[in-house]
């Protein structure tokens, strides 16, 4: 089978990647490498720096399952150029949606995320509540998924809500809850918690990975699932990073009113099972630190990565 990974040199594909290559899949990653590209030589592997924009340059012949991890990743990225996210976000889903289909591609699986949802107090947040999106980046998933959904009848059509990704990759990101917490613990000897008592849903990335895979060995499994396995207050999660690291930690307000929990019972029964915790995720990170293989470097900080080095080149 032939893989396209859009988005491939990003957080989850440097781990999502390898898992394909190690199955015997022939995978081309679509990506602009905006944070680096540390994925490793392969015979099955193609990487093309591209941007998914240029929907004339991506070639698909051959193609028969793309999983669509582009995006501009997460709300505050999402709101440096809402233009810029609207485009890569929305519009280019569309576009190769629309290729695919008319290139015959069989597959799409689509990466979109739990913060779809919005604010829930519901107890359970299933797959057919309404979406209350509340940044440009949760309408653009939300926008992508109805485009994707329109295309069922062409091809299987497979949409993951993901929770908050959490655990090492070679291409890290600090800027997410229980990595950030982790390192703050780590670099900082200080943890800082903005606000507290938000719940938030959290996935492994090897979880999150793995439901990937098994989306593609699952083809009947079509629709859309959520896919978080813990659901977590900050405050507890900083509690849980001290547990094994003992700094001390601060509570200080927060405007981040999202708070919201997932319910992932639609995809554990297509036989789906994680494997990982949060507390997994922490003590690896601690490890990967203590052994000198992961430093708190800028370009994991998306946010601040992008200001300096994408925004200038597109005259924001």
């Amino acid at each position: 089978m032939k893989i396209l990974v859009t988005g491939g040199c990003g957080y989850k594909g440097h781990v999502l990647v390898p898992k394909l290559l190690q199955r015997d899949y022939e995978v081309v990653v679509l990506d602009t490498i905006w944070f680096g590209n540390f994925l490793k030589p392969h015979r099955n592997l193609t990487v093309i720096q591209g941007d998914v924009l240029d929907i004339d340059a991506i070639n698909l012949d051959g193609v028969d399952c793309i999983i669509h991890l582009c995006s501009i990743a997460n709300d505050p990225c999402g709101d440096l150029n809402p233009k810029l996210t609207w485009e890569v976000s929305a519009l280019a889903t569309m576009q190769l949606a629309d290729k695919a289909k008319r290139k015959g591609v069989k597959r799409f699986i689509y990466a979109s995320s739990g913060s779809v949802y919005g604010i829930k107090n519901e107890p359970q947040v299933t797959e057919d509540l309404e979406l209350m999106p509340i940044s440009e980046y949760n309408k653009t998933k939300m926008v992508s998924e109805r485009v994707l959904l329109s295309y069922a009848g062409h091809m299987t059509v497979q949409i993951v809500r993901p929770a908050t990704v959490c655990g090492y990759s070679p291409r890290m990101r600090l800027d997410v809850s229980v990595n950030m917490l982790t390192m703050q613990a780590l670099a900082k000897g200080k943890i800082t918690v903005f606000g507290g008592s938000q719940t938030r849903p959290n996935i492994h990335i090897d979880d999150i990975t793995d439901v990937y895979l098994h989306m593609i060995e699952h083809p009947e499994a079509t629709g859309i699932f959520n896919a978080g396995f813990e659901n977590i207050s900050i405050l507890d999660i900083a509690k849980m990073v001290k547990k094994h690291c003992p700094v001390e930690y601060v509570v200080t307000e927060s405007n981040d009113p999202r708070s919201y929990r997932i319910n992932s019972d639609k995809l554990l029964t297509t036989g789906f099972k994680p494997k990982k915790t949060v507390e997994d995720a922490i003590c690896e990170i601690i490890k990967k630190f203590r052994a000198g293989e992961l430093m708190d470097e800028e370009h994991f900080y998306n946010l601040t990565w992008m200001q300096k080095t994408v925004m200038p080149n597109r005259g924001c």
